[in-house]
């Protein structure tokens, strides 16, 4: 049993042929379509990059209980099954956050690993002088990952030196040294699409337009501030990319072609979740709602046991799946405690796997969809709490947890999934607080592209209720339940359901502001403060009085903020409003 996974970041489904995209020049993608079969109701589980990438070694729900993360000493890895159930496990990325303190013991885990250095802020070529850029909108300019893209631009001059072409050339290097042996399986896995757009001027070629305006293919995350003109180049920028990705799908295709592996290969092309690019007026991802654009993905895949090509599929199903449904090709045992099926059923004949889809980012809004609805469940208070990162591995992004943060960690008895071992229960925030969105209900076959949040209640309590019944499978943590102020057991009653929804109403009563907007600003502050700290803060808001103005609040925010975080407070601020 051979398999490939053709792995993409960032890879938006709307921008895509296959889901009815007229004007990407995406011709491996069409093709890739009439190969293998499509699913069009196919959901993340755990955002962004490394929690999606746990859920692919572990077939967990990872977003409940810790967010950015390494693997973990008791996680039970898809990939360490295979090789232990004698299949060679190989792996090609450029995706440079695996090599950073938060994506650690993942390479690891295959019998080999191949990295390609160079893509956006890897720190990859040293040069002391900072490097020149263009004149750019983008208000990143003064970060290291801003510096360390343009010091590795300048390595890539030509399509061949690009990261993308070295990743696919290293994958192409296995199959052509691998094909004709049994029992592998191979990661192909891009950076690309993730921003920054860049690419080679031949790709910017297929999307000719009119734009004079500053450098803009490194979008800021956010309300969409850019204007119509350049919001469309930088959607073209985005297109550019994604159809140099499908010129080197379409190299995997080939040689799949004229080796004829669709016999005995299995094929898997996915993503780990999109990107909102002017989308109900926002850029990016994580600090809005889990969104269609963001979490709604593409998904192909060809099973030669019983081959389906150009077929279509509507059974629900999402990220954690994958790792059951390779267990089952290869005849193995998958990892213990999964949350995913099987997708082999609904492969083959489009039978159903699951009745919904949990889906989220750490601290954020709790979501559920069962293929129809989708229910953004916020939280109940303000300060989104209780919230507590349940981990043995304290690291962000690409750093490990300060000293700070663990001064108030306490030990935890544990979960099942974690066999037995304790493990820190550690004080958090979660990276973007929710409550202002409120709680949303969004009906997709009347409103796919999520216009409005509709008012059902029993349809409400339907979702509540698949919410937490994928919520208890997964061990959510009880604070989950109290964050966001569902109870573990029992009915959903009528006037619970009427404590969720649009909170604009309680804004004013709340801060004692007339203004909405200042109201907003104030209650996006609190919601960062201890309850100390809102008691103190509400008597400064009183000393401005009830008809203080958006302008003067947030000079007041701008002089209580911590200086640490004062600036991405503000920006984060102003997006909102």
């Amino acid at each position: 049993m051979k398999a490939i996974m053709v792995m993409f970041d960032s890879l938006n489904r709307e921008f895509l042929p296959n889901y009815g995209c007229n004007w990407t020049k995406m011709p491996n993608f069409e093709r890739l379509g009439e190969k293998t079969t499509t699913f069009e109701r196919f959901y993340g589980g755990s955002m962004p990059c490394m929690p999606a990438r746990r859920e692919l070694h572990t077939g967990r729900y990872n977003f409940l209980h810790t967010f950015w993360t390494p693997m973990h000493p008791y996680d039970d890895s898809i990939i360490t099954r295979l090789k232990k159930g004698g299949i060679y496990t190989h792996i090609c990325t450029d995706h440079f956050h695996y090599w950073e303190d938060g994506g650690s013991c993942y390479l690891t885990k295959f019998d080999s690993h191949e990295i390609i250095r160079g893509q956006q802020g890897d720190p990859w070529k040293g040069q002391v002088k900072w490097p020149d850029f263009p004149d750019t909108l983008s208000k990143r300019k003064a970060g290291q990952n801003w510096r360390h893209d343009w010091v590795n631009r300048e390595f890539l001059t030509t399509e061949d030196s690009m990261p993308q072409a070295r990743t696919f050339r290293a994958g192409l290097d296995f199959l052509e040294r691998n094909a004709q042996e049994d029992n592998w399986f191979l990661q192909i896995e891009a950076f690309d699409p993730h921003e920054p757009f860049y690419t080679q001027q031949s790709y910017k070629d297929l999307y000719p337009h009119d734009y004079h305006g500053k450098n803009l293919d490194w979008p800021d995350y956010g309300k969409n501030e850019y204007g119509e003109e350049a919001t469309e180049h930088v959607r073209f920028e985005y297109g550019a990319l994604m159809s140099m990705c499908d010129t080197y799908l379409g190299k995997v295709l080939d040689f799949m072609d004229s080796h004829d592996m669709w016999k005995d290969t299995m094929l898997i092309v996915n993503t780990d979740h999109g990107f909102m690019l002017g989308e109900k007026e926002w850029m990016g991802k994580n600090i809005q709602p889990m969104y269609e654009e963001i979490v709604h993905s593409p998904f192909f895949i060809h099973d030669p046991r019983n081959p389906q090509p150009g077929q279509r599929r509507r059974a629900l199903a999402q990220t954690v799946d994958i790792v059951p449904t390779l267990a089952e090709y290869f005849q193995i045992d998958g990892p213990e405690f999964m949350d995913g099926k099987s997708m082999t059923p609904a492969i083959w004949e489009d039978k159903p796997i699951r009745k919904a889809a949990l889906f989220g980012i750490f601290g954020g809004h709790v979501n559920v969809t069962d293929g129809r609805y989708v229910y953004m469940h916020g939280p109940l208070h303000a300060d989104n709490e209780p919230l507590y990162d349940y981990t043995l591995m304290p690291c962000h992004m690409n750093a490990q947890f300060q000293i700070e943060e663990l001064k108030n960690m306490e030990l935890y008895e544990g979960f099942s999934f974690t066999k037995g071992a304790k493990v820190l229960k550690i004080p958090a925030k979660a990276p973007f607080n929710p409550y202002w969105y409120g709680t949303m209900l969004f009906d997709l076959e009347k409103d796919s592209q999520q216009k409005a949040s509709i008012h059902n209640p029993e349809i409400q309590r339907k979702m509540i209720l698949l919410m937490r019944e994928l919520m208890l499978e997964n061990e959510a943590p009880q604070e989950q339940f109290i964050r966001l102020g569902i109870p573990m057991t029992g009915e959903i009653s009528p006037e619970l359901i009427k404590k969720y929804g649009k909170r604009a109403e309680m804004e004013g009563e709340s801060t004692g502001l007339k203004n909405k907007k200042a109201a907003k600003a104030a209650i996006i502050y609190m919601g960062t403060l201890s309850v100390r700290q809102q008691v103190e803060f509400r008597e400064k808001l009183a000393l401005l009085g009830s008809d203080a103005n958006e302008k003067k609040v947030l000079e007041l925010i701008e002089q209580e903020a911590e200086p640490s975080y004062q600036e991405a407070l503000i920006r984060s601020i102003k997006n909102y409003l």
